[in-house]
């Protein structure tokens, strides 16, 4: 039997103030959108940051 691949896409965290793209993620498709607290080094920091796909 072949293993099936698992389906990963990259998403990137964008900073709600700036609209910068400071991280970027590998995760499974589905489930809701990603909104964490990290660390903006443009205005040196912890924002929200939301995801977004490219």
């Amino acid at each position: 039997m072949a293993k099936s691949k698992k389906k990963v896409e990259t998403v990137f965290l964008i900073c709600e103030e700036t609209g910068d793209y400071n991280y970027t993620l590998r995760r499974k498709p589905g489930g809701e959108k990603l909104r964490l607290k990290k660390y903006c080094p443009r205005i040196r920091k912890h924002t929200w940051h939301v995801e977004k796909k490219k």
